[in-house]
């Protein structure tokens, strides 16, 4: 897969077998949603990010810091079996990337990306109550809580939802 978009500081495209050092660091840190001690199960969430592009045509872009060249975090669109919705994503992968706005510029790319491209009207993104740097960037994304959406089976979550129209805004 070739498929890549550019932004100011960031080229967003498809996974590389060369990300699973920085993703499998992520995945021992305390920043990932699930805490993986075993290797092998890092390495099938892994490989869910190559399979979601081959079953659904698109799926969460990584995103690779032009500075340094290396991989920073994933985002984008999302829509595993069991979602309601079509979903957006953003998760950075190390502490060091927060407060620079690289998180923002990901998102909208990725967010603008699927409006166009993909042709979504709306989409949503779950967000942990307790998340509030995740909550704070789905708010600058345009994003509002949608607390009538449909929520896939699991812990507590909030549905933040976003519209094609937010794309022209930010």
């Amino acid at each position: 897969m070739t498929f890549a978009l550019t932004t100011l500081r960031l080229t967003l495209r498809p996974p590389h077998d060369s990300d699973w050092p920085f993703y499998r660091a992520y995945r021992q840190s305390t920043r990932s949603t699930v805490l993986a001690e075993d290797e092998g199960l890092i390495w099938t969430m892994f490989a869910a990010l190559f399979g979601h592009w081959d079953i659904c045509g698109f799926g969460r872009f990584i995103a690779v810091d032009l500075k340094t060249a290396q991989p920073i975090g994933h985002f984008g669109p999302f829509r595993p079996a069991g979602h309601p919705e079509n979903e957006l994503t953003w998760t950075l992968w190390d502490n060091a990337h927060e407060g620079r706005g690289l998180a923002l510029e990901a998102a909208s790319a990725t967010r603008d990306h699927s409006f166009t491209t993909l042709g979504w009207t709306t989409a949503v993104s779950y967000i942990d109550p307790a998340n509030t740097r995740s909550r704070a960037l789905a708010t600058r994304l345009g994003a509002c809580r949608d607390p009538q959406a449909d929520v896939p089976q699991g812990p507590a979550i909030e549905v933040w939802r976003h519209s094609a129209a937010e794309k022209r805004m930010s």
